[in-house]
């Protein structure tokens, strides 16, 4: 048989990464002001990232010519799964340069973790790293919150005729993509605006707390991206402040819901909110769990006061379900059963078209459903029936997706975790490192948990990690359809 290789237009792709270097090296610039307000030497080191970012994003664009510049749905896919690649690439430039240096199997993944919100680090004291090195990592993951490409399409208006459909679909979490306004660029903008207010109200409250400005900003970054990372190496425990648990607490759950749908909600659509089948299991789901996490506590006698039936389990709920991975205490004393539902929560997610990880409850709600009909229908084998989401029949193609992406989901986890356990790390350890990281949560148990982190896992293990975090935060086929034939061959 013969095969046709296709023609993708690489010119246009590579001349697209360099503009999207260019905005990293703009971003790159606030770690480097950051290290001139505190007089800090890892300034060379941003110094350096800088100007290997911005002349290699300025030769990208101006060396290429494409005959053409269209982009299609190929070029879509493989520029969304290549540029998070080529962003860690160049972010990680500054850990190995620092006055702190790491080794590059480890720069790339605290890189990749930050970009993809998972949260995960390697780095044995977070406290013992400058303030540019640590305002990077809060905006590295900051910027992949929302999407790396999102926040192009909303500075390029260009790319709303080069391929921003295929893009914005690749990228863009949730099994179906809505556009709120009629050109991608200007859904992009409106969307980033809900995200930016966000951060900077999260800011402004954090403020006039206990923190100072430049905690309350890379805490913002944290909660609102769904991210994680802290300053501090026992995360928000340090400040053992209820106010500061309070407004995270809050800032992580709206994080955790569609920015789609607050978007529709502060144009005047004050009933979007309630009609919305998903967002009442999100809700659901954090109260029964609440229930579950208290009766639990109780029941072990480790309730000691209010905060340990309150706001400590709900804390930790919604920072797991929002995949953010922050805490405010050690949740691994609350024993087996609590971390079984920790477990699930991980799986489960927040809803899609927000900042979190997993699986997303709109896919759970989808197969919830669909098995309540098989099972109808095995009593009732003549009955017809149907999935239905705030009152609308989804198309079967649509719900066999959704089961497709739930089998595969489990298949990465379990390949995931097989693969570290043949690097040498005990079985639970690997396949909840695998979990962790494919989910963007970042927690980690055994050796990777309260007592340690992920510097522990081999330089291998590493790689196969951040491979592991790409692949959960542009849900799975935007990755793995790159390993497909079909999609190189006609």
């Amino acid at each position: 048989m013969r095969y046709n290789i296709r023609h993708i237009n690489y010119a246009m792709l590579l001349r697209v990464l360099g503009w999207l270097l260019m905005i990293e090296a703009g971003f790159l610039m606030v770690p480097m002001l950051t290290a001139v307000i505190y007089n800090e030497a890892d300034l060379s080191a941003f110094a350096v990232a800088e100007t290997v970012t911005l002349l290699t994003g300025i030769a990208l664009t101006t060396l290429l010519r494409p005959r053409r510049t269209d982009m299609g749905r190929h070029e879509g896919f493989l520029l969304t799964a290549s540029v998070w690649i080529v962003f860690s690439f160049f972010g990680m430039i500054p850990f190995l340069l620092s006055t702190s240096p790491i080794g590059i199997s480890d720069a790339f993944f605290e890189a990749m973790s930050g970009f993809t919100t998972t949260g995960c680090t390697v780095l044995t004291s977070v406290e013992g790293m400058s303030h540019s090195i640590t305002i990077w990592r809060a905006l590295m993951q900051w910027i992949g919150g929302m999407g790396i490409i999102l926040f192009t399409l909303a500075v390029i208006p260009m790319l709303n005729y080069s391929g921003g459909m295929q893009m914005f679909n690749a990228e863009v979490t949730g099994i179906t993509h809505e556009k709120l306004r009629p050109r991608i660029s200007s859904t992009a903008k409106s969307l980033w605006l809900i995200y930016f207010v966000l951060t900077a109200a999260l800011i402004l409250l954090l403020w006039i707390g206990p923190m100072n400005f430049f905690d309350s900003l890379c805490h913002a970054f944290a909660a609102v991206s769904t991210g994680g990372f802290s300053t501090y190496n026992d995360s928000l425990a340090h400040y053992s402040s209820d106010y500061v648990t309070i407004v995270v607490m809050v800032f992580m759950f709206l994080g955790g819901t569609s920015f789609g749908l607050m978007y529709r909600t502060i144009l005047g659509d004050r009933k979007a909110l309630w009609r919305n089948d998903v967002f009442r299991t999100y809700i659901l789901v954090v109260a029964g769990f609440y229930v579950a996490f208290v009766c639990s506590l109780f029941f072990r006698g480790q309730v000691g006061d209010w905060r340990d039936a309150t706001i400590y389990p709900l804390f930790q709920i919604i920072s797991t379900i929002t995949s953010t991975g922050l805490s405010v205490t050690n949740f691994e004393s609350w024993g087996p059963f609590i971390m079984s539902l920790m477990f699930i929560l991980m799986f489960t997610g927040a809803c899609a078209g927000s900042t979190s990880g997993g699986a997303k409850i709109d896919r759970m709600l989808f197969l919830v459903k669909n098995c309540r009909n098989e099972l109808f229908k095995c009593v009732h084998p003549n009955a017809v029936t149907n999935v239905r989401i705030n009152d609308k029949v989804v198309p079967s193609p649509i719900v066999s997706k959704v089961i497709a992406f739930l089998c595969i989901y489990m298949m990465v986890i379990v390949i995931g975790g097989v693969i570290l356990t043949a690097l040498g790390l005990p079985i639970i350890d690997s396949f909840f490192s695998s979990f962790s990281c494919v989910s963007n949560t970042g927690f980690g148990a055994g050796v990777t948990g309260q007592a340690g982190n992920f510097d522990i896992i081999p330089d291998a293990g590493k790689w196969v990690l951040s491979g592991l975090m790409l692949i959960g935060r542009l849900e799975l086929f935007t990755v793995l359809i790159l390993l497909s034939p079909d999609f190189w061959i006609k």
